[in-house]
């Protein structure tokens, strides 16, 4: 009994000294970090998070709802595809070509306007709105340096550098280590000052270097560029003008702070994440009118390193049967993937996915949803042109 009441005091003992450390070291945010995982019955970050946050409307206009094809869910997806949805906990899967939408399923409590956490496509909606920046004037140009805003940076690193991935900045991008740069930013109550303690810490425009400081960098910059908060100029940008059938929602570090999570987590759905799709397909012009520089995006959808093909700005860059293809992820599998020649649009939403290989630049399951989309649709043009009756005298 004495060794039982030991081991209880020697666990207690343990657990005090371990909360008493993290306070010292300001590492407060972890006890926020298992709230909103750990006892949700999560291991980490999930789809669902934004209950836990405080977040900012980016309020929408009136809904320009998308056409639904004549053939609309009439046509099987593949078994294989199918298979992996819902092994891979997938809860939206949208198809649009030629601008309507051929398919789309939802599983569990989700539908059409639920909204779950991008994670990572954030990044590229951010990227949407520099070029929407630098359209309107507010900044000079992808070449203006960041000292301009802040004049603490290095002279050397400019917008393009965040932008592209390239800026040579100490983040640690780690998302596994409690204490890492990226788990602290996601979860801590004030991101600002992690952000302008960051220092230049090689050559800027040299190494592709994927680090979620650079985004919440430049959101800090377009927020003084602009006099907005992001989820205010987002709003007026492109959530309106596309005609988003809901309000998105953007997590904050806290209501205080009032800083979002520009790296991450915006809460939206299959549908109004598909329209950043269709605009930069169609080179930012949206129902007559250019809502982005055409040349911007052109630029979006080229390398901006000579040594990394795989990404622009802001943008992921692949080749796929050889057809050109790009795409905006997020961590557990949130896709955007547009393939311009055929006018196809995939999103997939869900619990699981996005591992990328250590040897590759891509998700296994990114090639899996191009390859499995491509042969239903496919078969579905083979069964229909069969079953067209024959014309007489032909």
């Amino acid at each position: 009994m004495k060794s039982v009441k030991k081991g209880i005091f020697g666990s207690l003992l343990f657990l005090a000294f371990a909360v008493g450390l993290i306070y010292l070291f300001n590492f407060e945010y972890i006890f926020k970090g298992i709230q909103a995982t750990y006892l949700q019955g999560h291991l980490s970050a999930h789809i669902d998070d934004h209950k836990f946050f405080d977040n900012r409307k980016i309020e929408a206009g009136v809904p320009q709802p998308w056409p639904q094809h004549k053939n609309y869910n009439k046509f099987q997806l593949s078994e294989a595809l199918r298979e992996k949805n819902e092994a891979a906990k997938t809860i939206a899967f949208l198809i649009i070509k030629n601008d309507s939408i051929w398919h789309e399923s939802y599983s569990e409590e989700y539908g059409p306007h639920s909204r779950t956490n991008s994670f990572s496509v954030a990044k590229s909606l951010v990227a949407a709105l520099l070029g929407k920046a630098i359209f309107e004037g507010h900044i000079k140009s992808l070449d203006q340096p960041v000292a301009d805003f802040f004049p603490q940076f290095d002279e050397g690193l400019t917008l393009r550098h965040l932008v592209s991935m390239s800026s040579g900045l100490n983040w640690d991008e780690s998302y596994h280590n409690p204490f890492s740069m990226t788990i602290k930013a996601y979860l801590d109550e004030n991101i600002r000052p992690m952000i302008m303690d960051l220092k230049v810490v090689e050559q800027p425009g040299e190494e592709f270097k994927y680090l979620s400081g650079n985004t919440q960098l430049l959101a800090m910059v377009l927020e003084k560029a602009t006099g907005q908060n992001i989820s205010e100029y987002m709003s007026g940008s492109f959530w309106k003008p596309l005609g988003m059938e809901t309000y998105g929602l953007w997590q904050l570090d806290s209501e205080e702070s009032g800083m979002e999570k520009a790296f991450c987590c915006i809460g939206s759905n299959a549908r109004d994440f598909a329209r950043f799709g269709k605009l930069y397909n169609d080179f930012g012009k949206w129902n007559g009118k250019q809502l982005l520089d055409s040349v911007y995006v052109a630029a979006s959808m080229r390398p901006q390193l000579k040594d990394y093909r795989h990404y622009g700005l802001g943008i992921w860059l692949e080749e796929f049967k050889g057809q050109e293809v790009f795409y905006f992820r997020g961590i557990l599998g949130q896709y955007v993937i547009v393939l311009p020649k055929k006018n196809i649009i995939i999103v997939r939403l869900g619990h699981e996915g996005g591992e990328v290989p250590e040897d590759k630049e891509h998700p296994n399951d990114f090639y899996f949803y191009l390859e499995e989309v491509l042969n239903s649709l496919e078969a579905h043009d083979q069964e229909n042109f069969t079953a067209q009756p024959a014309v007489p005298g032909h």
